[in-house]
């Protein structure tokens, strides 16, 4: 079929939206005489850089079939990467945020009711129980920082990432994190080394490919990692010698900052439960910001590119066949996630367990303590 009437049947059988709205477009720009990609670059919110100027390549190459074909799998296998990891995210959070609503509606409806029969019988009550009743009388009067807490935060580091030093510290963080820097990590490695051997089996220029795979790495350091091999290819160097040397990252202020903020956080949280605990609240932010201070170090330099990546990179350049290892580094990297992601579900799904059977015990000792020590007293210690 025409490319006009191909598209013509996509722009009908596509539900209202933008889509729909970018292929009716497209029709008209291809109507008016423009070329495919001209028309498609006229939607770059539909259709970005990579997607034009692989068609672009397509077209001059007389090879369309060919790229659109590949533009097909590439954009499937960079969708089920996303899906993985925002798979392995969703159990925990729903397990958690449905574990916060179930101990807040007993903090707010169950033990309120306990606390008015122990003062009725005018008991001793014990140190569990004391702490359980003063966790609870916080969660009453101050329910509204749940939901607060997690939203003011998401607007913190989005403020921050507004600012390229604060953005690049976030990434540098979210990559440096315990295994989920690794995810994070190997997830960029895949998607961006895709990117690239999509772009060069295509036929486009690599400084344009290397271009293309920056802006849409989505993270601080590998942008900076394909910017600085970029400006290398320019002075005549090849890819893997300065990605190499570019792939350590520095020791960064606004990174330590996050390191520190969140282990600073679990004692905090004490302040609101006994605000008479602030000393030893300070010492203990104090004792874990020196972990992470130390932690911070002994990664902070740790390439986020590994040896294989280059190697791999560097054999493709010698033989004629970048595209090729970099297809094969991307489907290692993805293989990688899929183990990483597996990894973590098994391993949260106990975690979590063991956390709420130890929540449920905490609670049930609490009230169950002084119950005991009422029905001993109406008795009158004999069974």
């Amino acid at each position: 079929l025409p490319i006009l009437r191909s598209l013509k049947i996509l722009e009908e059988q596509s539900r209202p939206g933008a889509l729909k709205n970018a292929l009716i477009d497209v029709c008209d720009e291809i109507e008016s005489g423009s070329s495919l990609s001209e028309a498609l670059a006229k939607s770059p919110k539909v259709f970005d850089r990579l997607y034009v100027n692989m068609i672009k390549a397509g077209e001059a190459g007389g090879s369309l079939e060919v790229i659109l074909r590949r533009l097909a799998e590439f954009k499937e296998r960079t969708q089920s990467l996303k899906n993985q990891v925002l798979g392995a995210m969703i159990y925990p959070i729903m397990v958690v945020l449905f574990t916060i609503g179930i101990l807040t509606f007993i903090m707010i409806r169950i033990i309120p009711e306990f606390m008015e029969m122990f003062e009725e019988f005018g008991i001793e009550l014990p140190a569990m129980t004391k702490l359980l009743i003063s966790i609870s009388d916080r969660v009453v009067k101050l329910w509204f920082l749940f939901p607060l807490v997690p939203i003011s935060m998401f607007l913190f580091v989005a403020l921050i990432c507004k600012f390229r030093a604060g953005r690049m510290g976030w990434h540098l963080y979210l990559l440096k994190l315990p295994v989920i820097g690794k995810l994070v990590e190997k997830s960029n490695l895949a998607r961006t080394t895709r990117t690239l051997g999509a772009l060069v089996a295509s036929g486009v220029p690599i400084i344009e490919g290397l271009t293309i795979t920056r802006e849409t790495s989505g993270n601080a350091m590998f942008e900076k990692i394909y910017s600085k091999v970029t400006d290398a290819i320019r002075e005549g160097d090849t890819i893997a010698a300065p990605m190499k040397k570019n792939s350590r990252p520095s020791f960064h202020p606004v990174t330590l900052f996050f390191f520190v903020a969140t282990v600073s956080l679990p004692p905090l949280g004490i302040l609101l439960i006994q605000a008479d605990l602030w000393y030893f609240v300070l010492y203990a932010c104090a004792a874990l910001g020196m972990i992470s201070l130390l932690w911070y170090v002994l990664v902070c330099r740790k390439p986020v590119v590994e040896d294989l990546v280059i190697n791999m990179i560097d054999v493709g350049e010698e033989t004629g066949e970048l595209d090729v290892m970099l297809y094969k580094v991307a489907d290692y990297y993805e293989e990688e996630v899929r183990t990483i992601t597996d990894g973590m579900l098994k391993m949260i799904e106990p975690i979590m367990i063991i956390f709420l059977g130890l929540v449920v015990l905490f609670i049930v000792a609490a009230l169950f303590m002084p119950l005991i020590a009422i029905i001993s007293g109406l008795t009158g210690g004999k069974k």
